[in-house]
């Protein structure tokens, strides 16, 4: 143990291997962070929702801090809700029996330098039989006051401001989140519009008929970037699955690394220690499962059986087990079998069982290290290779998921880069990371790589 020790000390001696642990390190936190900001079954419940949970996030957007780039203070999103108060006016007045005004005034400070990504509002009533009728205007800073639609509602509304033609038209063919915001002064043909910054109001007049009839309004100016990492075409926050990619990449890799370098190390042992046809019968399958074509056959289990990542971690190790790795361990094991100690520990009586895993494979267990290191990269690739291929678990978000994503909405062509990316730069570092220690390790435990 002593010895061993020293020899996990000697990482300290490669620059590469100190970075390589800080990142695993980095990689540990994260996923830790993840697991305890975002539980699983939010984390499901997130990634799987629709327009009820992201309806209020933009779509297709950049993260927040891309807008740097620009040179420009870039819209983000702005949500105002009659519910909330504060700056927001919310009167009623009676006129008659069972007929009231209920005006909204929404005010908010405009300060970006360009226009949003989309404008929604939605509207929510009560009413029994007669629906509310509502006249609902813009007010800019300049106080121009335009006409945004005049109509009776029913219990929810979704009125899209952004692909009304009619408001369209209104604001010369401008579209309106851009004719809404723009100073009429810039507005010329030919030229780009310039954002009119300071303070705008909606305001809604509202008409109920009945006695108890409310109407309560959410405007959403949806921005051009947003959060951390992002949005995708569903409005979904990429964070979510940067965040939880880790710890299923991490979890992944690990068990598959684990399951398949122990029991093929076992396997090693048990087959050099016994020899005859127990051994015989590990180098056929090894053989036998050396030209197995390993993703072809993941690919038909995800199309035709199951997705789930359980059970395709399964059948990696499955097909991991009897690798070339068996043969090199045997070549160890060989020798190990005829030293000293193990002829003494025989004598003395010592069972075929004990002699296996009590004496040989603790003394080629440091030789394990190095690769069991480097393989959980080449499993974690492995995992959101097939997520890219379209037959990841369709439940969780990971890495690969997102990438697929990307690639099935045309990211790339649409210049939409972060979408791409972020996930594929948090691959690449934890396979530099896992690398970098790998290599390392290799040096140090195996004697024909020591350095001098």
């Amino acid at each position: 143990m002593s010895t061993f020790l020293q020899n996990l000390k000697e990482l300290t001696h490669y620059r590469s291997a100190i970075f390589g642990l800080f990142v695993i390190l980095g990689l540990v936190v994260w996923a830790i962070y993840a697991v305890v900001a975002v539980p699983y079954d939010q984390a499901i419940q997130l990634w799987r929702g629709g327009e009820e949970i992201w309806g209020d996030y933009p779509k297709n957007v950049p993260p927040q801090w891309s807008a740097i780039f620009s040179g420009k203070n870039l819209p983000t999103t702005i949500v105002l809700n009659s519910r909330q108060g504060g700056e927001i006016r919310k009167e009623s007045q009676e006129v008659a029996d069972d007929m009231r005004t209920v005006d909204i005034t929404m005010p908010f400070h405009y300060p970006f330098d360009d226009f949003p990504n989309e404008i929604n509002l939605f509207l929510e009533s009560k009413f029994q039989q007669r629906k509310p009728h509502l006249n609902i205007f813009w007010r800019t800073p300049d106080g121009r006051q335009i006409a945004l639609g005049e109509f009776s509602i029913g219990a929810t509304e979704r009125f899209a401001l952004s692909i009304d033609q009619r408001l369209t038209r209104r604001l010369g063919g401008l579209a309106p989140e851009v004719g809404l915001f723009a100073d009429p002064a810039t507005v010329k043909e030919g030229a780009k519009p310039v954002s009119l910054k300071g303070k705008y109001e909606l305001v809604i007049e509202g008409l109920v008929f009945e006695k108890g009839s409310d109407i309560d309004a959410k405007l959403v100016l949806y921005g051009q970037v947003h959060g951390l990492a992002g949005t995708d075409h569903r409005r979904r926050d990429i964070m979510i699955a940067l965040l939880w990619g880790a710890p299923i990449a991490l979890a992944f890799g690990f068990l598959a690394a684990v399951g398949s370098t122990l029991l093929s190390f076992s396997l090693a042992a048990i087959g050099s220690w016994f020899g005859g046809w127990v051994d015989g019968l590990i180098q056929r399958l090894t053989e036998v499962n050396v030209i197995l074509p390993v993703l072809p056959i993941l690919i038909l289990i995800g199309t035709f059986y199951s997705r789930s990542i359980w059970v395709i971690l399964g059948v990696v190790i499955l097909l991991s087990i009897f690798s070339l790795s068996i043969k090199v361990y045997r070549s160890m094991f060989l020798q190990v079998k005829e030293l000293p100690y193990i002829e003494a520990a025989r004598a003395y009586g010592a069972n075929d069982l004990r002699l296996v895993f009590r004496y040989m494979m603790p003394k080629v267990l440091p030789v394990l290290i190095p690769s069991f290191v480097t393989l959980i990269p080449s499993y974690v690739f492995l995992e959101a290779s097939l997520a890219v291929l379209g037959l990841g678990d369709p439940v969780l978000p990971t890495w690969g998921k997102v990438l697929n994503d990307a690639y099935s909405n045309g990211a790339l062509y649409k210049g939409m880069y972060y979408w791409v990316l972020e996930p594929a730069m948090l691959l690449m570092v934890t396979g530099l990371g896992f690398a970098t220690v790998g290599f390392a390790l290799d040096r140090i435990f195996n004697p024909r790589l020591r350095e001098v």
